[in-house]
C-alpha cells in the first residue's frame, strides 16, 4: 500500500456518497448548544456517533464531564501503537450555533443536508461537523491503505460547547495536561482563504469586547433651553473614541499597537491577496493601518471596531439632550499586544486626553497565539500539502477571527496546524450555511495525505516527517 492509495480510498469514500451519509447522519444531531435544553443531544453526539465509530476503528474512548457546572461534555480517544512513534492531538466540535428555521431559504431545513450543484446545506455542514468528518474519513483511509495502522499515535478531543465559548475546555486541558500531551496539533475549523486555495493557518488573532460608557445627569433636557449649556454624552463618546482610532482605522493607543511584523510573518504574507472572491465586500485599500498590505492588516495587525453605538432613542429620536452614550467595542490583536492590561492602557489614554467621564469596562477575550512559520512542523505541513494538490497553499501565521488555539499552544504546550475545509462564503452562523462539495472531495484527499506523511518511514515521505529529529513532547 501507499500513499496514493490512501488519497484513492479517500476519494473513494466521497465519490460512493459514502462520506455524505456520515454528514447527513450527524447534521441531524439538533446539537444546538446556545439552547438551554441541549445537553441530551450534544452527548448522544458524542455517544451514539462519534464513540461507535471510534471504537470500531480501535480507539480508546471516554465521555469526559465539563469542570464547568451546567456546560456541555467532552470525547477523549486514543489510539497509541508505540511509544517510539510521534503523538498527535486532534480536535473538533460536535455543537453548532441556533438552527434559526424559519429563516431558511424555502426548501432548506437546517437538520438536513441537501446538496445543490456545488452546494451541500445543513447547519453545522460548515462548521464543525462537516470539517471535522472530512478528517475522520481521512483517518479511516489510512488506517486501511496501511492494513490497519496509522503509523502514529492518536488523541482526539471533542467539545460540545465552542460556539458559547467553550466553558470548561481550559480547565479540563490543564487537569489533561499530562494525558493529552502531543507533539503537534493537527485540526481543522474556520475558512480557508479562497474555496479554490488550499490553506494551512497556524493559530488565531485574539479577541478583547469591551465597553466604553459615558452617564452624565439623570434624565434627558431640551436642546432648545439647554443645548450648548449641558454637555452631550454622545459627543464626549465620539470624540473619545476618536482619541483611541482615527477616520482611517489606525489605532492611536500606543499601549494597543502591536509590535513590528516579525520578517517570517511578513514574507508568509506577501503573496497573499484578500477579498475578491464572490459574495464578498470590496476592500477598502486607503482604511487601516497605513504602509501595511490588507493581508498584514488582517493576519498581521490590530484593529479597533465599534460594534455598536447608542444614546437617546435611534427608532424615536426627540428633541432633548441624552443623559448617557454607551459603544460596545472590540479589539482583534495579533500576538506580542498587552490585551490583559487594556483597561489600565485605555483609563490612563482617556484620562490624558480629557475624557475621565468615560467608563471602560472590559466584558470577554481570548488571546492571541501564532507559531513562528519558520517552524519544522509548519514547513513540513506546507510540503505534504503541495505534494497532494500540486500547488503551493496559502499559508496563514493567523486567522483574522479567533479560535480557541490558546488551549493547545499555551496549555498543552504544542505547535498548532490547521487546515481548514470551509470557504469565506459558507453562510457559517447564518441561516443556509453549507459546504462545498468540490473543497470536501479536495479535503478529504488533502487530510489522507498529510496523515500518510505522519506515518511514513519509507521513501521520499521519510525526509518530510520531522518526528525523529523534532523535540518530543512527554506522553
Amino acid at each position: 500500500m501507499s500513499r496514493d492509495t490512501a488519497i484513492q480510498l479517500a476519494a473513494r469514500h466521497f465519490d460512493s456518497g459514502a462520506f455524505l451519509e456520515d454528514l447527513q447522519r450527524r447534521v441531524a444531531h439538533r446539537t444546538d448548544s446556545q439552547e438551554a435544553d441541549s445537553d441530551a443531544r450534544l452527548r448522544a453526539y458524542l455517544s451514539d456517533d462519534l464513540m461507535p465509530t471510534l471504537d470500531a476503528w480501535g480507539f480508546t474512548c471516554r465521555i469526559a464531564e465539563n469542570p464547568h457546572a451546567g456546560a456541555g461534555p467532552f470525547l477523549i480517544a486514543h489510539r497509541h501503537e508505540s511509544d517510539e512513534l510521534p503523538t498527535v492531538l486532534s480536535y473538533g466540535h460536535g455543537d453548532v450555533v441556533r438552527g434559526y428555521d424559519a429563516q431558511w431559504r424555502a426548501g432548506l431545513s437546517p437538520w438536513e443536508v441537501k446538496v445543490e450543484g456545488e452546494r451541500w446545506y445543513g447547519r453545522g455542514t460548515a462548521d464543525n461537523k462537516g470539517q471535522h468528518s472530512i478528517n475522520l474519513a481521512a483517518l479511516k483511509a489510512v488506517l486501511d491503505a496501511r492494513g490497519g495502522k496509522l503509523g502514529f499515535n492518536l488523541k482526539l478531543l471533542f467539545e460540545t460547547g465552542e460556539e458559547v465559548g467553550s466553558p470548561g475546555l481550559w480547565a479540563l486541558c490543564e487537569q489533561l495536561r499530562d494525558e493529552l500531551a502531543s507533539d503537534v496539533l493537527i485540526a481543522s475549523d474556520g475558512p480557508r482563504l479562497a474555496a479554490h486555495r488550499p490553506t494551512l493557518f497556524l493559530g488565531s488573532r485574539g479577541v478583547l469586547n469591551f465597553r466604553l460608557d459615558v452617564k452624565l445627569r439623570d434624565g434627558a433636557h431640551h436642546s432648545g433651553n439647554w443645548g450648548g449649556l449641558l454637555r452631550n454624552p454622545a459627543v464626549v463618546l465620539a470624540n473619545a473614541i476618536a482619541s483611541m482610532v482615527d477616520a482611517r482605522g489606525k489605532i492611536l493607543i500606543e499601549g494597543l499597537r502591536p509590535p513590528p511584523i516579525p520578517d517570517s510573518v511578513r514574507r508568509a504574507l506577501q503573496d497573499i491577496e484578500v477579498g475578491g472572491n464572490p459574495g464578498e465586500p470590496e476592500v477598502d485599500a486607503d482604511y487601516g493601518e497605513p504602509g501595511l498590505t490588507p493581508a498584514e492588516r488582517v493576519f498581521g495587525w490590530n484593529n479597533i471596531e465599534v460594534l455598536a453605538f447608542k444614546t437617546g432613542n435611534p427608532e424615536k429620536p426627540v428633541n432633548a439632550i441624552p443623559d448617557r452614550a454607551f459603544a460596545h467595542m472590540q479589539i482583534r490583536f495579533v500576538v506580542g499586544t498587552d490585551w490583559l492590561n487594556l483597561r489600565d492602557i485605555v483609563r490612563r489614554h482617556l484620562d490624558a486626553h480629557g475624557f475621565p467621564m468615560v467608563e471602560v469596562e472590559i466584558e470577554r477575550g481570548m488571546p492571541a497565539t501564532r507559531v513562528d512559520p519558520d517552524n519544522p512542523w509548519v514547513q513540513w505541513a506546507l510540503r505534504s500539502l503541495t505534494e497532494t494538490t500540486g500547488a503551493t497553499p496559502v499559508l496563514l501565521p493567523n486567522l483574522g477571527g479567533t479560535l480557541p488555539n490558546d488551549v493547545f499552544a499555551d496549555i498543552l504546550g504544542m505547535p498548532t496546524l490547521w487546515v481548514p475545509h470551509s470557504y469565506p462564503g459558507c453562510s457559517q452562523h447564518a441561516p443556509d450555511e453549507h459546504l462545498l462539495g468540490p473543497v470536501a472531495a479536495e479535503g478529504l484527499r488533502i487530510m489522507a495525505g498529510l496523515f500518510w506523511d505522519l506515518g511514513a518511514r519509507e521513501g521520499d515521505a521519510a525526509a518530510i516527517n520531522p518526528a525523529f529529529h523534532l523535540p518530543r513532547q512527554a506522553k
